[in-house]
């Protein structure tokens, strides 16, 4: 628990969490923001269904990237938020008039979900350990809360009909969170490089330990290290995924 704590990725990774999930009361928001573009409420209804396709697809496209191309973890990532940015350019700058325009640019923002999925995944194979993996769970989805709290505050009557300052928000959040990303795959990729220029023992480390046999004596047993649920510091053949 200690370790998970004091490791500099369960933060930075925490710190993406909470900045990723801001954007997410956009899906609160859909509805609104539609009939603000000017369509019929049952208009608005029928179109919100096509955001979710975007989602399956984006979701499933990202998992299978992120599978077939090895140590690209956090470049397929990346990738996903282009999708976002290009939504938030076309939202700001269309003219209001522009109903396709407007309506195409509010779907593309579905297309940056797999952003989240793929790092959750990411952060449980970069850590070993029961507890620890646990622990660091719990600070990424804690940050998750939090961004899902803090995002709805920002779509204020006032800034109607444009919505430019939660736009902006959503912009910086999108900004900041590939370059969180490229940071963690730099620190990880370093640490990888050191454990690979540490000089390998001729002779393993045996590992022990304690059980009670039938008639009731501690007795010592050696075990195999993959065994004993060491964390990814303290295992030195761990390997992160970059």
């Amino acid at each position: 628990m200690i370790e998970a704590l004091t490791d500099p990725k369960s933060w930075l990774f925490a710190l993406f969490s909470a900045l990723v999930n801001v954007p997410n009361s956009l899906t609160n928001q859909q509805s609104l923001i539609l009939a603000s573009f000017g369509f019929t409420y049952l208009q608005t209804t029928l179109l919100s269904c096509v955001p979710g396709m975007i989602v399956i697809l984006a979701i499933f496209s990202g998992v299978r990237l992120a599978t077939r191309r090895p140590n690209c973890r956090a470049y397929v990532t990346v990738m996903y938020f282009i999708p976002g940015w290009s939504g938030i350019l076309l939202v700001s700058l269309l003219p209001w008039s522009d109903q396709v325009g407007l309506l195409f640019s509010q779907f593309l923002m579905g297309a940056t979900v797999p952003v989240f999925v793929l790092s959750l995944s990411w952060l449980n194979n970069v850590t070993a350990g029961h507890t620890k993996r646990i622990v660091t769970n719990t600070i990424m989805l804690s940050a998750y809360c939090i961004g899902n709290v803090a995002g709805p505050f920002m779509w204020k009557a006032q800034y109607k009909p444009r919505y430019h300052i939660p736009w902006a928000v959503i912009g910086a959040c999108y900004i900041v969170c590939p370059i969180l990303l490229l940071v963690i795959r730099a620190v990880l990729a370093r640490e990888n490089q050191i454990r690979d220029a540490e000089p390998f023992g001729d002779t393993e480390e045996e590992y022990i330990i304690e059980r009670i046999s039938e008639d009731g004596r501690r007795v010592e047993v050696k075990v195999d290290k993959g065994f004993m649920d060491l964390t990814d510091r303290q295992n030195r053949d761990f390997r992160y995924v970059l």
